[in-house]
């Protein structure tokens, strides 16, 4: 395969995530791990596998096509032991014993999801038709726990917001002993109803969502003690004042959750009582908004508080409320607790993201080297490491336990048909992290390069740094097609600490468009005769989408033509959870949101515009791409758009993920005269 064949690898790949071993968890002695694996890079079904962790060997415990499934294992759940493991394919309850490598069907009351296997190994619950559900591991005494009054309501299931912004992708948890849940009560009925069709296909009637638009109603949760025989306790809190759940579980020191305020400056943890009441183990408040942390809060096995606290520029990791991190080392994730020792993530260079842990008596250890981002999991004595670096975007996972040699969990990932080669760079005075792709062998004496800016740019995600991810590969591409392609993460992306991630509020389009330009007259200072600076794209997708069309609409004296993907252009359209904590609620700041209406800037149009758009994104929906084609259109501005046919916020379609960044490719150099 040659370089140009990237996007079709990608396709096939699926962004290389096909063939590489995910979900590691070992049993609870330590001597197997279990993970979920395809059996090539290509293969879209994903199996169910266990590592000896003595000898390394391997055993396939459930592939889904010997099943008779259609798609692969999405998830699992284990016991306390990690000998059973529950999980659905195509709505079927199954349940596998690790030791024997046996799989059998469990009859269900309807098609399942959000299953969880109980602590003990005796029942599963599940979520089928809205209602909480549990069965024995046998097929017998199948019920609901809890079934929905009216339409939209379901229990265990989480809301949109608590899934797609919050780390909280469960609504149902298990007590210890496997004699009742902690289940979450959504109620969607006041959140605003939106209608959903792809006009490519006619005959199908659109599909009905419930989305929390900025400044609206969200969801009414609200948590239940369910017991298996029968009882139903409502858990009390302030939900007027804390309407959002942001974290919930059941431990050995009893159920606790954490809640939040709508404005997001506080949140609570609160520990819950048999009779529902609730008392507060912890609060923190901030005058913009709370950080919440995939994994927080957690409990050790002593029952002593683990969470988080920004001091200074620093986001800590908190043990009973002490901080344990020094200054500098930003807390990213807390990947759990044994005993009373603490897994987590941690940044002293953004770029990079360590394995860490911290026990009382031996303090803080780091447990990974090298450059890259690392994470793993812990349990039993036996650690699995997870690398992501150059050359392996869907990184390598290496068994640890002592005593005993390393040992890899096999990927049968693809290897990039390219290698990324970005030069890191550090922009300016806010020493802004930047990486600049340049094509296979270029000379500065071979002529100044059109540049392609290819940032995301904004919160939530980074693009600059040592992992090595698919991104990179893409801005590698764009660069042996003859760009200088340059990546900058600006102000309020993640990894720099509290102050740079609140840089942005109140606005989130003018510091990261400076950042932008700045990132760009840096690195033509730094590199001088590199860049052309009168032949300058910007292309990006999503928060990326919107700032590429935002560049090209504020300072078309530097930006000369931009490829915006799956843009929001009307931030009133997005969700509350997202939007409220970076511009507050829009009936008390509307400055905020008009700061960042592209719709209303639309007039200022002057430069080449491609607008693509998945027709069923039910993340940044159809109608902001629209809106914005209709103000251009109005003001006689001429662009173009690419609508997408049964394309969500990420294409899937081989096709169409191959092909289009060929028609990227095509619009750039036509606009740039190339």
């Amino acid at each position: 395969m040659t370089t140009d064949s990237l996007p079709r690898q990608l396709a096939r790949t699926r962004r290389f995530t096909l063939g590489v071993p995910v979900q590691p968890e070992p049993t609870a002695d330590g001597a197997t791990v279990l993970f979920l694996r395809n059996r090539g890079g290509t293969d879209p079904l994903t199996c169910l596998w266990a590592l000896d962790a003595d000898s390394g060997a391997e055993r396939l415990i459930a592939d889904p096509a010997a099943l008779g499934a259609a798609t692969g294992i999405v998830s699992y759940s284990t016991d306390a032991t990690g000998r059973y493991v529950a999980f659905a394919l195509d709505g079927a309850l199954w349940l596998a014993d690790t030791r024997t490598a046996t799989v059998r069907p469990v009859t269900s009351g309807g098609e399942a999801e959000e299953v969880r296997l109980d602590p003990t190994g005796r029942r599963i619950a599940y979520v089928g038709g809205g209602a909480l559900r549990v069965v024995g591991v046998d097929g017998a005494d199948d019920r609901a726990l809890a079934e929905p009054e009216a339409e939209d309501v379901t229990y265990g299931l989480a809301e949109y917001v608590a899934a797609c912004e919050m780390y909280r992708d469960r609504g149902h948890w298990w007590a210890p002993d496997g004699r009742a849940l902690l289940v979450a009560r959504v109620d969607d009925r006041p959140v605003t109803r939106w209608f959903l069709a792809d006009p490519t296909d006619p005959q199908q009637p659109p599909r009905a969502l419930r989305y929390p638009l900025a400044g609206t109603a969200n969801a009414d949760v609200s948590l239940w003690l369910l017991g298996l025989d029968g009882s139903r306790t409502e858990v009390r809190w302030d939900r007027a004042a804390f309407e959002y759940l942001t974290a919930a579980d059941w431990d050995g020191h009893g159920p606790y959750a954490a809640v939040q305020s709508r404005d997001q400056r506080t949140v609570r943890t609160l520990a819950i009582e048999p009779d529902g009441a609730t008392r507060v183990l912890a609060e923190r408040d901030d005058p913009y908004w709370i950080e919440l942390l995939p994994g927080l809060p957690v409990r050790t096995g002593g029952g002593v508080l683990v969470d988080t606290a920004d001091h200074g520029d620093t986001r800590h990791l908190t043990v009973d409320g002490k901080h344990v991190t020094p200054a500098g080392l930003q807390l990213r994730s807390v990947l759990g607790t044994e005993d009373e020792q603490v897994l987590f993530t941690a940044s002293e260079e953004p770029t990079e993201t360590h394995l860490w842990s911290y026990e009382p008596d031996s303090g803080l250890r780091k447990l990974s080297s090298g450059p890259g981002l690392h994470t793993g999991v812990r349990r039993g004595g036996t650690l699995v490491l997870t690398t992501h670096s150059p050359g392996h975007p869907g990184g390598r996972s290496t068994v640890l336990r002592e005593g005993r040699p390393m040992l890899p969990l096999t990927s049968y990932a693809q290897p990039p048909v390219l290698v990324a080669c970005p030069e890191l760079l550090r922009l300016g005075p806010r020493e802004l992290r930047a990486a600049l792709y340049l094509p296979t062998g270029h000379r500065v004496e071979d002529g100044p390069l059109p540049v392609l800016l290819d940032p995301y740019g904004g919160p939530a995600v980074q693009k600059v740094t040592t992992g090595g991810l698919w991104w990179d590969l893409v801005s590698q591409w764009f660069a042996e097609q003859g760009f200088a392609v340059l990546v900058v993460d600006g102000r309020g992306t993640p990894g720099r600490g509290p102050h740079w991630d609140k840089t942005v509020y109140g606005d989130k389009a003018g510091p990261a468009l400076e950042d932008q330009i700045e990132g760009l007259r840096e690195t033509a200072r730094l590199r001088p005769g590199l860049l052309d600076l009168d032949r300058v794209a910007i292309r990006g997708w999503s928060y990326g989408g919107f700032l590429a069309a935002l560049a090209v609409l504020r300072r078309p004296d530097v930006f000369h033509a931009a490829s915006a993907g799956a843009a929001p252009t009307d931030h009133r359209l997005y969700d509350t959870h997202w939007q409220e904590r970076f511009l507050g609620h829009p009936d008390e700041h509307p400055e905020h949101y008009d700061s960042c209406d592209l719709i209303t800037e639309a007039p200022k149009l002057s430069r080449p515009l491609l607008l693509i758009q998945g027709l069923v994104d039910d993340n940044v929906f159809p109608a902001h791409t629209l809106r914005l084609s209709h103000a251009l259109l109005a003001a006689g501005r001429p662009h173009e758009v690419l609508p997408l046919r049964g394309a969500g916020h990420r294409p899937s379609d081989e096709a169409v993920v191959e092909n289009l960044l060929w028609h990227e490719l095509a619009f750039l150099r036509r606009s740039l005269a190339i």
